[in-house]
């Protein structure tokens, strides 16, 4: 595990740990990855899998992992909109299936990763499409991989895989190390938009608007079931940023030998003020930085900023990481 072997050993490990079949393979992983281009430049993530929005007032686009189809002040005015309702879809089973195909007749195997099935039907979907591939295909391996995880922790993941892959190892191999490590992936962050909680009746509109007032900011990391659970909440976006830093800090496992990664939801001000602070304090190997796209912003919404990062594996409850924001909050 990331926690006894440290991430230095990652490559090593997953070499140890894998056969050395080394036949062709894909890593596609859906859309709510929430990488941006620069990132899935950087780390070969050469495709994925788009999902589907619908607007209340009929528009429909694909949830892509760009602006391109609606920008990112459209979209999030949208999201504050109370006239309007947005829902999203994942890609459909028939989309999963050609993308499958395409890539089975290329000769390549397939390791699909997708957003918790705790969270979205999408894992279910791909493992359907999977065995039809797998059927007309009796050569082809897809291997459906549920992450647990959503956003900028599924997107952790993905660029962990892609590394692997892109050191010569095998999709065994790979595979192990997500098995291994997908319960490691920690998030810290605030949100501060607590009207749309509130419409989407996580809170009070009462507390909302007070808390608001207030400057109230709930706090969280990741569940093994990839939810968020709230921690804490401090006053004021200065005490959060430094709140997330020193978490971060006293969370991570081996923390200079690895990627960070914030993600915003048209917070693009604080995620770069929270990228100096991390770098000066405790810098990573690198800390890096994306937007939250529409097919997780309809669900999260306006107003978060959060680092994911490998530490320890998550506990139950998270009863470890309230006893470390407690005593973070108390020193």
């Amino acid at each position: 595990m990331c926690s006894s072997h440290g991430i230095a050993n990652i490559f090593r490990i997953a070499w140890i740990k894998g056969d050395m079949k080394m036949k062709k393979y894909v890593i596609l992983a859906d859309v709510t990855m929430d990488l941006s281009q620069q990132l899935r430049q950087q780390f070969g993530v050469a495709d994925y899998l788009p999902g589907h929005i619908h607007f209340s007032d009929g528009r429909d686009f694909a949830t892509t992992l760009d602006w391109s189809l609606i920008s990112r002040e459209d979209f999030y005015k949208a999201l504050s909109n109370k006239k309007l309702e947005l829902t999203t879809a994942p890609p459909s089973p028939e989309e999963y299936y050609n993308a499958f195909q395409s890539y089975a007749r290329q000769g390549y195997d397939i390791l699909s990763m997708s957003i918790s099935s705790k969270i979205s039907s999408t894992y279910n979907v791909a493992t359907l499409a999977a065995q039809r591939v797998m059927d007309e295909h009796p050569e082809t391996t897809i291997y459906c991989f549920d992450s647990y995880k959503m956003s900028g922790a599924f997107g952790l993941l993905v660029i962990y895989a892609h590394m692997l892959q892109k050191e010569g190892r095998s999709m065994d191999q790979v595979i192990t190390w997500l098995e291994d490590h997908k319960h490691n992936v920690h998030q810290m962050g605030p949100i501060d938009d607590l009207i749309f909680v509130a419409r989407r009746g996580r809170i009070t509109m009462g507390k909302a608007i007070m808390g608001s007032f207030a400057g109230v900011k709930p706090m969280g990391d990741c569940t093994r079931e990839g939810y968020v659970s709230v921690l804490t909440k401090v006053k004021g976006i200065s005490k959060a940023l430094d709140l997330t830093v020193r978490y971060l800090d006293r969370a991570a496992v081996d923390l200079r030998d690895q990627y960070v990664l914030i993600s915003h939801s048209n917070r693009e001000e604080y995620a770069l003020k929270l990228k100096a602070m991390i770098e000066q304090s405790c810098p990573p190997k690198q800390v890096l930085v994306s937007d939250v796209f529409s097919g997780c912003g309809t669900n999260i919404g306006p107003g978060m900023v959060a680092v994911y990062f490998l530490g320890q594996p998550i506990t139950e409850g998270l009863s470890a990481e309230k006893d470390l924001m407690t005593e973070l909050l108390n020193g």
